[in-house]
């Protein structure tokens, strides 16, 4: 049985929570991208994606996701752990020397649900367009999911990628693109502007639909199954998914600032009191 839509909010809530606690508790990491990437992982993880029991490399017979913009571990940690990869007691090991739970996720530990190594940007779509393309040559029809800052869309890597995908029709993938219009040094657009990306990924021939409500769960769904009935038809898609970095978080909110800073004492005080807890603390 799925989740109701009311236990996937209380999920989220209680994601945020451990967002802010891990980073404030090592005064380290990324909390901006992570709360504004909470509704889509908690509804990837609780409702689209099809998972097996256990975790294994080869993940024959599933969905596979790979994260690129592996910065926002934190969400990404908390929602693997609490969709049973891993002891939600861990967490409290985020970023501790020789734990398994670094700042940018690492594979030589064994972490389950960490498929690839991700801190230097640019490279996640090429990994799952090769994992796609093997679950085409196993005869697997499961989909790859990817996830990337609309950022990290200013490394190359990301654009022969993007062109080699609709060349092989590479059909079973869809892209996710959190478009926030921030990264660490200010907006998207006063970094390095990248006009219209629906432009630009159709004009290298992908099916791309956006969500408007990124931080909604019900809008992520449905935009989501939208995306997957849009997939084995020759090419792949991408998903534009607008949210908010930040979000849930009043004062963490419409700036960068938060994309690499930890809340201090106070602070996380503040955070905490606008996302009451709904099951249990680590």
């Amino acid at each position: 049985m799925k989740p109701n839509t009311q236990q996937l909010n209380d999920l989220t809530i209680q994601v945020r929570r451990d967002i802010l606690r891990m980073v404030h508790a090592v005064n380290s990491g990324h909390p901006g991208g992570s709360l504004g990437c909470t509704e889509f992982l908690v509804a990837l993880y609780q409702n689209l994606m099809e998972r097996k029991e256990g975790f294994d490399m080869d993940g024959i017979g599933e969905d596979l996701f790979f994260l690129s913009n592996g910065h926002i571990s934190p969400v990404f940690y908390s929602v693997l752990a609490r969709s049973g990869y891993f002891p939600v007691a861990e967490l409290a090991t985020f970023r501790l020397i020789n734990c398994r739970l670094q700042g940018h996720p690492t594979t030589h530990d064994g972490l389950p649900g960490i498929r690839m190594a991700s801190g230097s940007l640019g490279q996640g779509l090429s990994v799952g367009i090769g994992a796609a393309q093997a679950k085409k040559l196993n005869n697997d029809k499961h989909l790859v999911y990817t996830l990337h800052g609309d950022g990290e869309l200013q490394e190359g890597q990301n654009w022969e990628a993007i062109m080699y995908a609709s060349a092989k029709k590479v059909d079973n993938l869809i892209a996710t693109v959190d478009l926030n219009g921030k990264q660490i040094d200010g907006t998207t657009d006063e970094v390095l502007c990248m006009g219209s990306l629906k432009a630009k990924f159709e004009a290298f021939d992908w099916d791309v639909l956006e969500i408007k409500e990124g931080n909604n769960l019900e809008a992520i769904i449905a935009g989501m199954n939208d995306a997957k009935s849009r997939t084995g038809k020759g090419k792949p898609v991408c998903v534009l998914l607008h949210t908010e970095m930040g979000n849930g978080v009043d004062f963490m909110m419409h700036t960068h600032a938060w994309h690499g800073k930890a809340p201090n004492d106070a602070q996380l005080e503040q955070a905490l009191a606008q996302n009451t807890s709904t099951l249990a603390d680590y």
